[in-house]
């Protein structure tokens, strides 16, 4: 065993440091810092799937196992003595010399530990004075009855309960020899259980010797998977690296974004606004154009019209009295056709439209795109000037690589676990050689405990034959001196009962003690602790071994007795199936983040990455030329544009009177007065009059419409014209300082969570690999179950079975006394007598 221990201490060493490349001390991966990537799948760890199952049902035997523990418990109910027995290991740790048990502490211990066994105690100075006092009253018992005494006189007095009393011991004697039967019975199936589950013991040894076999054979597989499961993280790393010009570079431009972007926005917003002043100056010159010359036109169309109108209404045919109200009526409106707006007065753009066409010629709109272009350029340039750190970065990453490998081959894992598994196949064969030894030890065992049973058998064949024999034979009419051969023959075979119980009871007695001592004690100082796990708090307790060694398992193992391990909490750790690292508590011998730090990500690299240095002094976002094309815009005189006047105009109509209401009037009143040539002569007034305004005054309304909408496009976008230019270059200033001054805090503040990202995926690493070494690797439920099979073969197997054993016979033992006596009394009634009592008067009753 202490060899398993050590081989088993040198596989895990061995794993241990293999995977230690996975473990540093950062521990920051949550997913704050976790900004690039998604969390890394390391897959599951190659598992093992033991054989063992230590667990053991009796059956129906197990009623009698329970029957045992009950009469145990009566006989010892004290908890287990834990405090006790620990006082009395470190108090005579050096043995007890001369006069030494006769000091007060002693004396105490010693009355304590006979106060916790008084039960045994009790009933074993039961047993011995059965054992010594039976024999002696046997023979007293022989020697009175060959004296004639003690009931051996020959002569049955006559009794009137005669048959009462026959009635009685016989029934009495069935019952007790029935009992006897029973406790026979337990007695032999307690011997066979033994014979039975010893077989049962093979194929826990088998399988227990398998799992170590598979623990030896998976663990190197399992640390192989974790080695490697290095490169998930490595290459993510290195993902990481070759796209450091998407990833930091991003990053920082997404920084520089908030203030840079809005800034070249605006800038780009001004370049629209020139267009549109362009278009708005074009579209009034043209309007404006199109106006004044309309305008002319329409007042010679009017004035020709009032004029034509006027001669009609001067005609004789107005000097009718009927008529001539509604000549002078319409005489009275001819001064509402002419014009209302006059164009011709206002300011022209010609000068602004000159100036913004020259503004124009720069093509700002190509310099704002440069850039653009210069700030999207960023990630590229974050990936030129850290090409270098990159590569560097690589290169320490294949050394650590190369690096764990060769740390991996310094120790001899496979001959270690080669030797380990020859050494369980050769410990299995010797184990294997032992079992014709075991068979044949076992054989006799069954043959000596079956000639126990035996023994007891053989007085119940005397007493049953006997039975048999005496009421087959048995007649009530029959005197004492004239019984038959029978009946003679059934007291007689029952007077061999007796002979043979006293002959055999001491000696059985004297087995049941010593079983009962031996058996007892171990299950309530062995098993049961060990069933609850108590008697591991006593093999834990600090210093029970050793006054300067505190636990009794890191000193075997790793010569340090303070390490906080004990056997429980290995036992307890294994019983769960987690790993061997965290069973054994290797990380308090093996300092694996003092390995990663030399290796995964230590300070040279550390170094590289903090040495990461963006120079962004070279970004130019708008060039001098398009800031003296924004200033050249907003001086282009579109701000000085009187734009009253244009509105004063184009909100007035272009006649004094709408046209078509004025014709409507016209044909209204002409509709008024008689046919003839005057009539006519209104309406074909009116219907030139809808001409006119068909042909002149809606193209102008449409002229004027696009004058207006373009003077208030003008209006609104010459409005603090200045200010606006004066604004858009004091942002794009604040952006290029930015860059020039402040990016530095930028890249510093990125590149370190661009190094949390690369540090988290080794923490991701670190992380997988202590939960895979606690839980997955190299899971030590064999050795839990080693512990559990001893327990079951043991105490399940061995203990519970001697204990039914002696509390079957030892219940035979006392069955035989009452055997006895019924016996004597009844065989009485079967034998044939040498005398009997005689009557005068010749009645005789032998009832």
């Amino acid at each position: 065993m202490d060899m398993w221990w050590k081989v088993g201490l040198v596989l895990v060493m061995c794993w241990g440091l293999t995977s230690s490349e996975a473990r540093e001390e950062h521990h920051d991966s949550s997913p704050r810092t976790a900004m690039f990537r998604a969390p890394l799948d390391f897959g599951f760890v190659p598992s093992v799937v033991y054989e063992t199952h230590a667990y053991y049902e009796p059956g129906p035997i197990g009623v009698l196992f329970h029957m045992v523990h009950a009469f145990l418990y009566v006989v010892q109910p004290n908890p287990f003595p834990k405090d006790l027995i620990v006082k009395m290991v470190q108090q005579n740790m050096g043995g007890i010399k001369g006069d030494d048990y006769k000091k007060p502490e002693n004396v105490v211990l010693l009355l304590q530990a006979i106060f916790y066994e008084l039960g045994f105690i009790v009933l074993t100075v039961l047993g011995v004075l059965f054992v010594l006092f039976v024999p002696i009253v046997g023979l007293c018992f022989c020697v009175c009855r060959c004296c004639e005494n003690c009931g051996g006189e020959m002569h049955q007095r006559q009794k009137k309960n005669g048959d009462c009393l026959r009635g009685f011991y016989m029934a009495t004697l069935i019952a007790t020899s029935v009992f006897l039967a029973v406790g026979v019975a337990v007695t032999y199936t307690a011997n066979q259980n033994i014979t039975s589950q010893i077989k049962s013991t093979r194929r826990l040894v088998s399988t227990n010797i398998r799992d170590l076999k598979s623990f030896a054979n998976y663990t190197p597989v399992q640390i192989d998977y974790l080695a490697a499961q290095y490169t998930t993280a490595k290459n993510r790393v290195l993902s990481d690296l070759d796209n450091i010009g998407t990833l930091l570079g991003g990053q920082i431009h997404n920084q520089l974004e908030r203030e840079v972007v809005p800034a070249l926005d605006n800038a780009l917003r001004m370049t629209a606004a020139m267009r549109e002043a362009k278009e708005s100056l074009e579209s009034v010159t043209t309007s404006l154009e199109t106006l004044q010359e309309g305008t002319g036109r329409l007042q010679n169309s009017l004035q020709s019209e009032r004029a034509s109108l006027s001669n009609t209404l001067n005609d004789q045919a107005c000097s009718n009295g009927d008529v001539t109200h509604t000549c002078s009526t319409i005489r009275g409106t001819l001064s509402q056709l002419a014009l209302n707006a006059n164009f011709n007065g206002l300011p022209e753009v010609e000068a602004p439209l000159a100036n913004l066409d020259a503004v124009l010629e720069t093509d700002l709109s190509n310099i704002i795109q440069k850039g653009y272009s210069s700030f999207n350029d960023t990630p590229r340039m974050v990936r030129e000037q850290t090409k270098g750190i990159v590569s560097e970065v690589k290169g320490l990453l294949d050394k650590s690589c190369g690096e764990i490998i060769g740390f991996t081959k310094m120790f001899p894992v496979e001959p270690a676990l080669e030797n380990f598994t020859k050494f369980l196949t050769e410990s299995q064969k010797n184990i294997e050689a032992y079992y014709p030894q075991i068979d044949q030890l076992d054989f006799y065992r069954w043959i000596g405990c079956v000639v126990i049973c035996c023994m007891v058998v053989l007085v119940l064949a005397f007493n049953f034959l006997g039975l048999l024999c005496g009421s087959c034979g048995y007649d009530k009419n029959a005197t004492p001196t004239a019984r038959g051969c029978l009946s003679n023959t059934g007291g007689n075979l029952l007077m061999a009962s007796v002979g043979f119980s006293f002959l055999f009871s001491w000696v059985l007695m004297g087995v049941v003690v010593t079983t009962f001592v031996v058996g007892g004690n171990i299950e309530k100082l062995v098993c049961e602790p060990l069933a609850n796990r108590q008697i591991f708090k006593i093999i834990d307790t600090p210093y029970m071994v050793h006054p300067t060694k505190k636990n009794v398992l890191p000193g075997m193992l790793f010569q340090d007795p303070n390490i906080d391990l004990t056997i429980g909490s290995l036992y307890r750790d294994c019983y769960e199936n987690n790993g061997l690292y965290s069973a054994l508590q290797l990380e308090t011998k093996f300092n694996f983040n003092k390995f990663l730090n030399v290796t995964v990500y230590n300070l040279e690299m550390a170094k590289l990455f903090n040495s990461v240095n963006v120079d962004l002094e070279g970004m130019l976002l708008l060039e001098q030329e398009g800031k003296d094309n924004l200033i050249d815009f907003a001086n282009t005189g579109i701000g000085e544009i009187d734009y009253q006047a244009y509105l004063t105009e184009v909100n007035k109509g272009v006649t004094v009177v709408d046209l078509l209401s004025y014709a409507n009037e016209l044909e209204a009143q002409a509709d008024q007065l008689r046919r003839g040539a005057l009539e006519n002569a209104l309406k074909g007034h009116a219907s030139s009059i809808r001409q006119i305004h068909k042909d002149q005054v809606v193209p102008m309304e449409q002229a004027m419409g696009t004058l207006s909408q373009s003077i208030k496009l003008l209006q609104k976008t010459s409005k603090e014209l200045p200010i606006k230019v004066t604004n858009v270059l004091n942002a794009i200033e604040a952006a290029e300082y930015l860059i020039s001054n402040n990016v530095s805090h930028v890249v510093k503040q990125e590149t370190e969570k661009f190094i949390k990202n690369i540090v988290g995926y080794f923490s991701q690493y670190t992380v997988w690999v202590k939960h895979s070494l606690a839980m997955e690797v190299a899971q030590c439920k064999p050795i839990s179950n080693i512990v559990d099979s001893l327990e079951i073969v043991a105490c399940s197997f061995i203990v519970d079975s001697v204990n039914t054993f002696w509390f079957g016979l030892g219940g035979c033992c006392m069955l035989l006394i009452p055997s006895i006596i019924m016996s004597v009394k009844l065989a009485k009634f079967y034998r044939r007598m040498d005398t009997e009592d005689v009557y005068d008067d010749g009645a005789e009753n032998w009832s």
